[in-house]
Protein backbone atom coordinates (compact mmCIF):
# COMPACT_ATOMS: atom_id res chain seq x y z
CA UNK A 1 0.00 0.00 0.00
CA UNK A 2 2.76 2.45 0.98
CA UNK A 3 4.93 1.51 -2.00
CA UNK A 4 2.06 2.05 -4.44
CA UNK A 5 1.33 5.50 -2.97
CA UNK A 6 5.02 6.43 -3.13
CA UNK A 7 5.29 5.38 -6.75
CA UNK A 8 2.12 7.33 -7.57
CA UNK A 9 3.55 10.49 -6.01
CA UNK A 10 6.93 10.15 -7.74
CA UNK A 11 7.41 12.96 -10.30
CA UNK A 12 7.50 11.52 -13.81
CA UNK A 13 7.33 14.54 -16.09
CA UNK A 14 6.16 12.46 -19.04
CA UNK A 15 4.22 14.20 -21.79
CA UNK A 16 0.98 12.68 -23.05
CA UNK A 17 -1.20 13.89 -25.94
CA UNK A 18 1.76 15.59 -27.57
CA UNK A 19 -0.30 17.40 -30.21
CA UNK A 20 -2.33 19.39 -27.67
CA UNK A 21 0.01 19.56 -24.68
CA UNK A 22 1.62 22.94 -23.89
CA UNK A 23 4.67 21.10 -22.51
CA UNK A 24 5.52 19.93 -26.01
CA UNK A 25 5.63 23.42 -27.48
CA UNK A 26 7.51 24.72 -24.44
CA UNK A 27 10.05 21.98 -25.13
CA UNK A 28 10.35 23.10 -28.75
CA UNK A 29 11.00 26.68 -27.58
CA UNK A 30 13.58 25.36 -25.10
CA UNK A 31 15.52 23.57 -27.84
CA UNK A 32 15.30 26.58 -30.14
CA UNK A 33 16.95 28.62 -27.38
CA UNK A 34 19.40 25.81 -26.63
CA UNK A 35 21.92 26.95 -29.25
CA UNK A 36 22.35 30.60 -28.12
CA UNK A 37 22.20 29.67 -24.43
CA UNK A 38 24.77 26.91 -24.94
CA UNK A 39 27.12 29.36 -26.64
CA UNK A 40 26.69 31.87 -23.80
CA UNK A 41 27.34 29.21 -21.13
CA UNK A 42 30.40 27.92 -22.98
CA UNK A 43 31.82 31.43 -23.39
CA UNK A 44 31.32 32.26 -19.71
CA UNK A 45 32.95 29.01 -18.55
CA UNK A 46 35.99 29.20 -20.82
CA UNK A 47 36.54 32.94 -20.33
CA UNK A 48 36.16 32.73 -16.56
CA UNK A 49 38.55 29.80 -16.17
CA UNK A 50 41.12 31.37 -18.49
CA UNK A 51 41.07 34.67 -16.62
CA UNK A 52 41.20 32.99 -13.21
CA UNK A 53 44.23 30.92 -14.21
CA UNK A 54 45.98 33.88 -15.86
CA UNK A 55 45.37 36.22 -12.91
CA UNK A 56 46.38 33.75 -10.22
CA UNK A 57 49.90 35.28 -9.67
CA UNK A 58 48.36 38.61 -8.62
CA UNK A 59 45.86 36.93 -6.28
CA UNK A 60 42.82 38.16 -8.21
CA UNK A 61 42.53 34.83 -9.99
CA UNK A 62 41.86 32.87 -6.77
CA UNK A 63 38.60 34.60 -5.77
CA UNK A 64 37.71 34.80 -9.47
CA UNK A 65 38.07 31.01 -9.68
CA UNK A 66 35.68 30.48 -6.78
CA UNK A 67 33.31 33.01 -8.34
CA UNK A 68 33.36 31.08 -11.63
CA UNK A 69 32.64 27.85 -9.72
CA UNK A 70 29.67 29.54 -8.05
CA UNK A 71 28.50 30.86 -11.42
CA UNK A 72 28.70 27.41 -13.02
CA UNK A 73 26.63 26.01 -10.17
CA UNK A 74 24.06 28.73 -10.78
CA UNK A 75 23.95 27.94 -14.51
CA UNK A 76 23.34 24.25 -13.86
CA UNK A 77 20.68 25.05 -11.25
CA UNK A 78 19.00 27.44 -13.68
CA UNK A 79 18.91 24.78 -16.41
CA UNK A 80 17.52 22.21 -13.99
CA UNK A 81 14.80 24.57 -12.76
CA UNK A 82 13.88 25.48 -16.36
CA UNK A 83 13.48 21.80 -17.27
CA UNK A 84 11.35 21.26 -14.16
CA UNK A 85 9.11 24.16 -15.14
CA UNK A 86 8.67 22.80 -18.67
CA UNK A 87 7.91 19.25 -17.54
CA UNK A 88 5.67 20.36 -14.67
CA UNK A 89 7.85 18.81 -11.97
CA UNK A 90 7.73 20.10 -8.40
CA UNK A 91 10.39 22.49 -7.20
CA UNK A 92 13.62 20.98 -5.94
CA UNK A 93 13.58 20.43 -2.16
CA UNK A 94 15.92 22.58 -0.13
CA UNK A 95 19.12 20.73 0.82
CA UNK A 96 19.54 19.78 4.46
CA UNK A 97 22.39 21.74 6.11
CA UNK A 98 23.58 20.65 9.51
CA UNK A 99 25.00 22.98 12.15
CA UNK A 100 28.52 21.81 11.43
CA UNK A 101 28.24 22.89 7.80
CA UNK A 102 26.97 26.38 8.66
CA UNK A 103 29.51 29.09 7.82
CA UNK A 104 27.55 32.15 8.91
CA UNK A 105 29.56 34.91 10.54
CA UNK A 106 32.69 34.22 8.46
CA UNK A 107 34.25 36.34 5.73
CA UNK A 108 33.08 36.09 2.13
CA UNK A 109 36.34 34.50 1.04
CA UNK A 110 36.18 31.83 3.74
CA UNK A 111 32.55 31.15 2.84
CA UNK A 112 33.56 30.63 -0.78
CA UNK A 113 36.43 28.35 0.20
CA UNK A 114 34.31 26.32 2.63
CA UNK A 115 31.45 26.05 0.15
CA UNK A 116 33.69 24.90 -2.69
CA UNK A 117 33.30 21.27 -3.74
CA UNK A 118 35.87 19.98 -6.21
CA UNK A 119 33.74 17.10 -7.45
CA UNK A 120 30.73 19.35 -7.90
CA UNK A 121 32.84 21.91 -9.78
CA UNK A 122 34.18 19.28 -12.22
CA UNK A 123 30.66 17.95 -12.74
CA UNK A 124 29.19 21.39 -13.38
CA UNK A 125 31.99 22.25 -15.81
CA UNK A 126 31.43 19.03 -17.75
CA UNK A 127 27.66 19.65 -17.76
CA UNK A 128 28.16 23.14 -19.21
CA UNK A 129 30.45 21.78 -21.92
CA UNK A 130 28.00 18.96 -22.62
CA UNK A 131 25.18 21.50 -22.70
CA UNK A 132 27.04 23.34 -25.44
CA UNK A 133 27.37 20.17 -27.55
CA UNK A 134 23.82 18.95 -26.96
CA UNK A 135 22.51 22.44 -27.62
CA UNK A 136 23.90 22.30 -31.16
CA UNK A 137 22.79 18.71 -31.78
CA UNK A 138 19.30 19.04 -30.30
CA UNK A 139 18.73 22.39 -32.02
CA UNK A 140 19.61 20.82 -35.37
CA UNK A 141 17.39 17.78 -34.81
CA UNK A 142 14.46 19.88 -33.61
CA UNK A 143 14.61 22.33 -36.51
CA UNK A 144 15.04 19.52 -39.05
CA UNK A 145 12.14 17.33 -37.95
CA UNK A 146 9.74 20.24 -37.36
CA UNK A 147 10.64 21.92 -40.68
CA UNK A 148 10.25 18.64 -42.59
CA UNK A 149 6.79 18.02 -41.14
CA UNK A 150 5.60 21.59 -41.66
CA UNK A 151 7.02 21.55 -45.19
CA UNK A 152 4.83 18.59 -46.15
CA UNK A 153 1.77 20.21 -44.58
CA UNK A 154 2.35 23.56 -46.30
CA UNK A 155 3.28 22.04 -49.69
CA UNK A 156 -0.22 22.36 -51.24
CA UNK A 157 -0.45 26.03 -50.30
CA UNK A 158 3.02 26.74 -51.68
CA UNK A 159 2.20 24.89 -54.90
CA UNK A 160 -1.00 26.87 -55.45
CA UNK A 161 0.75 30.21 -54.82
CA UNK A 162 3.61 29.41 -57.19
CA UNK A 163 1.23 28.20 -59.88
CA UNK A 164 -0.86 31.37 -59.70
CA UNK A 165 1.97 33.86 -59.37
CA UNK A 166 4.88 32.66 -61.50
CA UNK A 167 3.42 29.59 -63.22
CA UNK A 168 5.92 27.25 -61.53
CA UNK A 169 4.80 23.66 -61.07
CA UNK A 170 6.91 22.14 -58.30
CA UNK A 171 4.91 18.89 -58.45
CA UNK A 172 5.64 18.31 -62.13
CA UNK A 173 8.51 15.96 -61.40
CA UNK A 174 7.31 14.64 -58.07
CA UNK A 175 7.77 11.18 -56.64
CA UNK A 176 4.52 9.98 -58.19
CA UNK A 177 5.81 10.48 -61.73
CA UNK A 178 8.74 8.12 -61.16
CA UNK A 179 6.37 5.36 -60.09
CA UNK A 180 3.89 6.19 -62.90
CA UNK A 181 1.09 6.99 -60.44
CA UNK A 182 -1.42 9.21 -62.16
CA UNK A 183 -2.83 11.21 -59.27
CA UNK A 184 -4.51 14.55 -59.54
CA UNK A 185 -3.26 17.57 -57.65
CA UNK A 186 -6.03 17.26 -55.08
CA UNK A 187 -5.11 13.65 -54.38
CA UNK A 188 -1.46 14.60 -54.01
CA UNK A 189 -2.43 17.45 -51.69
CA UNK A 190 -4.27 15.05 -49.42
CA UNK A 191 -1.34 12.65 -49.42
CA UNK A 192 1.22 15.33 -48.54
CA UNK A 193 -0.95 16.82 -45.80
CA UNK A 194 -1.58 13.38 -44.28
CA UNK A 195 2.11 12.49 -44.45
CA UNK A 196 2.96 15.87 -42.91
CA UNK A 197 0.61 15.32 -39.98
CA UNK A 198 2.14 11.91 -39.31
CA UNK A 199 5.64 13.35 -39.53
CA UNK A 200 4.62 16.21 -37.25
CA UNK A 201 3.35 13.76 -34.61
CA UNK A 202 6.61 11.80 -34.90
CA UNK A 203 8.60 15.03 -34.65
CA UNK A 204 6.85 16.00 -31.42
CA UNK A 205 7.59 12.55 -30.03
CA UNK A 206 11.23 12.97 -30.97
CA UNK A 207 11.38 16.38 -29.28
CA UNK A 208 9.86 15.00 -26.07
CA UNK A 209 12.33 12.13 -26.16
CA UNK A 210 15.20 14.61 -26.46
CA UNK A 211 13.84 16.45 -23.43
CA UNK A 212 13.91 13.24 -21.38
CA UNK A 213 17.53 12.70 -22.45
CA UNK A 214 18.34 16.28 -21.46
CA UNK A 215 16.60 15.71 -18.14
CA UNK A 216 18.81 12.74 -17.32
CA UNK A 217 22.01 14.42 -18.49
CA UNK A 218 21.37 17.52 -16.36
CA UNK A 219 20.62 15.43 -13.22
CA UNK A 220 17.17 16.98 -12.80
CA UNK A 221 15.94 14.14 -10.54
CA UNK A 222 19.01 14.21 -8.31
CA UNK A 223 17.60 16.63 -5.67
CA UNK A 224 14.56 14.39 -5.10
CA UNK A 225 16.71 11.32 -4.59
CA UNK A 226 19.29 13.21 -2.54
CA UNK A 227 16.61 14.62 -0.23
CA UNK A 228 15.27 11.15 0.55
CA UNK A 229 18.76 9.83 1.31
CA UNK A 230 20.10 12.71 3.42
CA UNK A 231 17.02 14.06 5.19
CA UNK A 232 17.26 12.88 8.83
CA UNK A 233 13.51 13.19 9.27
CA UNK A 234 12.60 11.12 6.22
CA UNK A 235 12.78 7.70 7.91
CA UNK A 236 11.17 9.12 11.04
CA UNK A 237 8.22 10.39 8.99
CA UNK A 238 7.94 7.05 7.25
CA UNK A 239 7.83 5.17 10.55
CA UNK A 240 5.47 7.65 12.20
CA UNK A 241 2.73 6.98 9.68
CA UNK A 242 2.83 3.25 10.32
CA UNK A 243 0.26 1.99 12.84
CA UNK A 244 1.56 0.69 16.15
CA UNK A 245 1.97 -3.06 16.43
CA UNK A 246 -1.04 -4.97 17.68
CA UNK A 247 -0.61 -6.92 20.85
CA UNK A 248 -3.15 -9.53 21.71
CA UNK A 249 -4.48 -8.97 25.16
CA UNK A 250 -4.28 -12.07 27.26
CA UNK A 251 -6.94 -12.78 29.81
CA UNK A 252 -5.57 -13.79 33.16
CA UNK A 253 -6.97 -16.95 34.58
CA UNK A 254 -8.51 -16.57 38.02
CA UNK A 255 -6.54 -18.13 40.80
CA UNK A 256 -7.74 -21.10 42.75
CA UNK A 257 -8.40 -19.21 45.95
CA UNK A 258 -10.97 -16.99 44.33
CA UNK A 259 -12.78 -19.98 42.86
CA UNK A 260 -13.86 -21.48 46.22
CA UNK A 261 -17.59 -22.13 46.38
CA UNK A 262 -19.60 -20.03 48.77
CA UNK A 263 -22.23 -21.51 51.13
CA UNK A 264 -25.22 -19.68 52.49
CA UNK A 265 -25.96 -20.31 56.14
CA UNK A 266 -29.45 -21.62 56.70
Amino acid sequence: MMSSEASAQKPTGKVNWVLFNPKTYATILYFLLALPLGIIYFTIAITGLTLSIGLTPIFIGIPLFFGVAKLLNGIVSFEQSMIRQILGLPAAPAPYISNEQSVEGQGWFMRMVRGFDGGLFIRNLLLVLLRFVTGIVFFTITVTVIALALGFIALPVVHIILMNEIKLDILEHSLFTYFHIDWTYNQQYLFYVGAGLVLYWIALRVVNGLMQIQRKMMYVDEPYQHAQQTDPYYEQMQTSVQPPPYYEQTVEQPTQEFMQPTYREL
